[in-house]
């Protein structure tokens, strides 16, 4: 499989674009230790709308850094990051994130937890217009019915499923995920990827998601990002030219796929070993 030729058709345009970051820096005071820790270093990448980005490296490369930076959570040193043409300059509308942990209100029922963006953003919605928003979006992720569930009664594959209605609600223009998926078992992950290439599609999100998991990468990506040991840089951006829907097309059982997955195992081997030995660049 020639990967630098597929990668051609998939070097997004400029207007297509809606995230861009160039030269970004990004790193953390560490005031108990009196020193500055560089966690990104003059990451350089764009994203088309419509795109599903998938980043990947070792533990502490700076990939959580890279998608708050989207988010408006942190303050770039150097460099740029801008949506849709504007630099960030804090959490908006158009951005939603999905977390590692749920990050549900135990308190609150699905329907209650899935409400919150309008509670914290004014979209100028009628109380009509949300209560549709939120019935389509429970019905999206399949949990018709458990609207007055408490997350207590739920699975953690469910648990997730609220945390993505909830976070599709709003309706952003970008959809930031970090390991959404880590804290559920294996074969739920697995019916979770397939469901979340569901609902982008439906939606129409752009997506940025992070994973430790090469083949949760080549299964979702449109593009896997691979990210060097801290400071994290780009290593090298893989194209996936894979059939979707991809759990339609079992794409694990092509050879392209293995290609693929062994391509990004070679790039990112040396980075965890290095991260995993806690050397310094």
């Amino acid at each position: 499989m020639a990967l630098a030729a597929a990668g051609a058709a998939l070097v997004p345009n400029v207007a297509s674009t809606v995230i861009v970051s160039k030269g970004l820096t990004v790193g953390y005071n560490l005031h108990r230790e009196r020193k500055r820790l560089t966690a990104l270093k003059n990451i350089d990448l764009s994203v088309r709308r419509g795109e599903f980005v998938v980043l990947v490296g070792p533990s502490g490369c700076g990939k959580t850094t890279f998608i708050n930076a989207i988010a408006g959570l942190v303050e770039p040193w150097e460099g740029t990051i801008e949506v849709n043409g504007r630099p960030v300059s804090g959490p908006g509308p158009d951005r939603a994130m999905v977390f590692q942990d749920y990050a549900l209100m135990p308190w609150r029922t699905v329907e209650s937890n899935v409400r919150m963006p309008f509670e914290l953003q004014k979209l100028g919605l009628s109380q009509e217009e949300m209560d549709e928003r939120v019935r389509r979006y429970i019905e999206l992720v399949d949990l018709k019915g458990f609207e007055k569930s408490y997350p207590y009664e739920l699975s953690g594959g469910m648990k997730q499923r609220v945390g993505i209605a909830r976070a599709l609600v709003g309706e952003p223009d970008i959809l930031l995920a970090d390991e959404p998926f880590a804290a559920i078992d294996a074969m739920t992950r697995e019916a979770m990827q397939g469901e979340l290439e569901r609902f982008v599609a439906k939606a129409g999100q752009t997506v940025v998601f992070i994973t430790h998991s090469i083949d949760e990468a080549v299964t979702l990506a449109d593009r896997v990002v691979v990210i060097s040991y801290r400071p994290g840089r780009v290593k090298e951006i893989v194209p996936v030219n894979l059939p979707r829907p991809r759990f339609d097309y079992d794409v694990k059982t092509l050879p392209e796929y293995g290609v693929l997955r062994d391509h990004i195992w070679r790039l990112v081997k040396d980075e965890a070993f290095q991260a995993a030995r806690g050397e310094k660049r």
